[in-house]
C-alpha cells in the first residue's frame, strides 16, 4: 500500500516528502532520549554493535540497530545534520524502498566490519550511513562516458584521507572503520544504481 504523504493534510505548509530520512532522524532521537533515561543501558543492550555470542538473538538486531544509537546530543546532531541534508536527495533519486534497503545493507556491513576488526569495543551511530550518503551522491552524480568527476576525487581525498589518517595517528572514540565501510558501500551502491539507469 502506497501512502501519499502530501495528501495527509493538504493545508499544511510542511512537506513530508522523505519518509525514510525522517524515520531515521526520528527513531534516532527516540533512541537518544531512551538512552538518556536508562543511563545508557538501552544503547548497550540494543543500539550499539560489539562482538557477542551469535546464540544471543539481540546480536542479530544490534548489527542493524546500532545506527540509531548516539552517545549524546552533539553526536546525534552531527550525524543527523548530514542525513537530513543528503538523505532526501538520495531518497528522491533512488526511491524510498531502494534507499531503505541501502541503509539496512550499510548498517549490516559497518556492523559486521566492526565486529570482525574491533572485537573489544562497541560502536554506535549513523556515521557509516552519512559516509554512504556522501559517496553515493558523489558516484551516482557522475557523468557518462566513464569519466570520473573531480568532485568524486575530492570527496575521496578529503573524507577518506581524513579517516585513514585519523585511524593511523589518533586515538579517539570515533569509528573510522564505520566511516570507511560506509563510504565503500556508498560507492558500490552509486555505481550499481548508475549501471541500472544506463
Amino acid at each position: 500500500m502506497k501512502i501519499n504523504w502530501k495528501s495527509l493534510n493538504p493545508r499544511c505548509w510542511v512537506e513530508l516528502s522523505s519518509p525514510v530520512t525522517l524515520g531515521i532522524a526520528g527513531l534516532s532521537l527516540v533512541v537518544l532520549v531512551l538512552g538518556t533515561l536508562t543511563g545508557g543501558a538501552s544503547n548497550r543492550t540494543l543500539f550499539s554493535v560489539y562482538r557477542a555470542s551469535w546464540a544471543d538473538p539481540l546480536s542479530y538486531l544490534r548489527v542493524f540497530l546500532h545506527i540509531f544509537g548516539h552517545a549524546d546530543f552533539a553526536h546525534y546532531t552531527g550525524n543527523m545534520g548530514m542525513v537530513l541534508v543528503l538523505g532526501p536527495l538520495v531518497e528522491r533519486h533512488c526511491g524510498a524502498r531502494r534507499y531503505a534497503l541501502m541503509v539496512l545493507a550499510a548498517a549490516l556491513v559497518t556492523g559486521l566490519v566492526h565486529i570482525l576488526i574491533s572485537p573489544g569495543t562497541a560502536s554506535m551511530g549513523a556515521s557509516g550511513i552519512v559516509f554512504m550518503l556522501i559517496f553515493l551522491s558523489a558516484v551516482s552524480g557522475r557523468e557518462g562516458g566513464g569519466k570520473v568527476p573531480l568532485t568524486l576525487i575530492l570527496v575521496a581525498v578529503i573524507y577518506l584521507g581524513r579517516e585513514i589518517s585519523a585511524g593511523l595517528f589518533t586515538r579517539d572514540n570515533i569509528s573510522q572503520l564505520a566511516h570507511i565501510s560506509g563510504a565503500v558501500c556508498g560507492a558500490v551502491f552509486g555505481m550499481a544504481f548508475r549501471s541500472r539507469q544506463q
